[in-house]
């Protein structure tokens, strides 16, 4: 068991949520119990994933989504008294990082999704959007299909780039917004979560594969990892629950 502080100071030092400007509250959202001997991590705190944590008696629910977002309706009503009502009725703390966990060299989502592609010499590239080579050049049907592979779900591909795939950028979740910065460093194809009708068009007319991978499967990975830290940390018992989205 470890004190809940100990184990938030943890979290703060690693991700340090003071350095970015976010759409939600980072750390702890809702406060249950002061010692954490069990930890659930999952990609959203939905009341599926909080019913999982109760029924493995958990302490801690840690998240890369969680509540309170910037003009979120903030009366306490219908689905969120539901999901509230179930976090305070257990005692259990929730606790979320937004872009910190997107943003972090070893733990973040954009690494990790590097990690369970394969990608080499991944770094980033401008901002939260991170660029690397795949192993092999890869044609962009033989991409489409080695993405449902690891990510176990079928991207959407649009675009009209080069016959051959080698140079990759991404950026995990709903950052399809964010494909001029893979075209202005001359990438073959870009990877995200999400598409917009825009996108569609950018990289048909700019000359770039884009994959839509799924916002849920792109970022599996990070919060796993950071679960899997803190329980090397703090000999906690981890587990994570993977409550499946398409999107």
């Amino acid at each position: 068991m470890v004190h809940r502080a100990e184990l938030l100071a943890r979290l703060d030092d690693w991700l340090q949520p003071r350095n970015f400007q976010d759409y939600c509250p980072n750390g702890l959202q809702v406060e249950g119990r002061e010692t954490v001997g069990t930890l659930v991590t999952g990609v959203t705190a939905s009341l599926a994933l909080i019913e999982a944590a109760i029924a493995a008696n958990a302490d801690m629910i840690l998240v890369h989504h969680g509540y309170f977002w910037k003009g979120e309706d903030p009366c306490v009503r219908g689905m969120k008294k539901a999901r509230l009502k179930r976090l305070l009725e257990h005692d259990l703390n929730l606790v979320a990082y937004h872009l910190p966990l997107d943003d972090h060299p070893d733990y973040g989502n954009n690494r990790q999704l590097a990690e369970v592609l394969g990608l080499r010499n991944a770094r980033p590239l401008d901002g939260l959007v991170w660029q690397g080579e795949l192993p092999e050049p890869m044609t962009p049907g033989a991409l489409a299909d080695h993405l449902a592979s690891r990510l176990h779900r079928q991207p959407l591909h649009v675009g009209e780039g080069p016959a051959e795939i080698r140079h990759v950028g991404w950026c995990t979740g709903a950052a399809q917004g964010f494909i001029d910065r893979a075209l202005a460093a001359g990438l073959d194809a870009y990877i995200s979560g999400e598409i917009s009708e825009p996108t569609t068009h950018t990289a048909r007319e700019a000359g770039i594969h884009y994959y839509a991978a799924g916002h849920h499967a792109t970022e599996r990975y990070g919060v796993q990892a950071l679960g899997e830290a803190l329980a090397r940390e703090f000999g906690l018992t981890h587990l994570f629950i993977d409550c499946d989205n398409p999107v």
